[in-house]
């Protein structure tokens, strides 16, 4: 996710520029982190207390220029019309929030218009187009079937909804293609360069990406 984050920021702005970034539903900051690491100016935004605590205990760690750049509004991911302007950000993030929300056309559409002529979004949404694939690889079969009459977003509605509000989709990526069946509580590899190898080259190779748990959408605001 990171390697293809750092993909589309480096190839669309130019170098050296500090970008204004949104993270909506930042949970414990791994991403804002990086990109504040990186000399960019992140604002956060997140509801739940834990992941607040455990965001700041990570801030809290880092150099006092990092620190400078990093801003945590604690708030649902629906209200950011609310604390800024159309137009303030240069790059907004929403990772793993839109599978939780009610009314999620409306959420990407608030996002779309917090974005600046060319900013980029970046969503992490579950794949609604292989829902039985991990249930089934798991030996749930009654999980699979179930995954047959989802209603999540799959890559042809996200690409609609995308153009409908102004950014459309400029490119695409899987993210846990072959890794997803692992146990949360899994050791890492003794060879995870080689496994992050895999699961990077799968993401952007056709058919791998259309399977994964996850898609990683970058739209463009026009």
């Amino acid at each position: 996710m990171a390697r293809q984050l750092e993909e589309q920021i480096v190839g669309r702005f130019p170098v050296g520029r500090r970008l204004r970034v949104l993270d909506v539903g930042m949970g414990r900051g791994t991403q804002a982190l990086r990109l504040a690491r990186a000399g960019h100016q992140v604002t956060g935004v997140e509801q739940d207390a834990t992941m607040i605590s455990a965001a700041r205990e990570a801030f809290a760690g880092e150099p006092e220029g990092i620190r400078e750049r990093m801003r945590i509004i604690e708030g649902h991911a629906g209200d950011t019309g609310v604390h800024f302007l159309p137009g303030s950000f240069d790059v907004v993030l929403c990772h793993g929030v839109l599978m939780d929300v009610e009314e999620p056309d409306a959420l990407l559409a608030g996002m779309a218009r917090m974005l600046a002529p060319g900013g980029l979004l970046s969503l992490l949404v579950r794949n609604g187009d292989a829902p039985a694939m991990r249930a089934g690889l798991s030996g749930d079969w009654a999980g699979a079937l179930a995954g047959f009459c989802t209603t999540a977003y799959g890559l042809k509605r996200l690409t609609s909804t995308l153009a409908g509000i102004g950014a459309p989709l400029h490119t695409w990526y899987g993210v846990r293609v072959f890794t997803d069946t692992a146990a949360a509580d899994a050791v890492f590899p003794d060879d995870l360069d080689a496994l992050l190898a895999v699961e990077d080259r799968a993401g952007r190779t056709d058919p791998y990406r259309g399977v994964a748990a996850l898609l990683h959408l970058c739209g463009v605001r026009g």
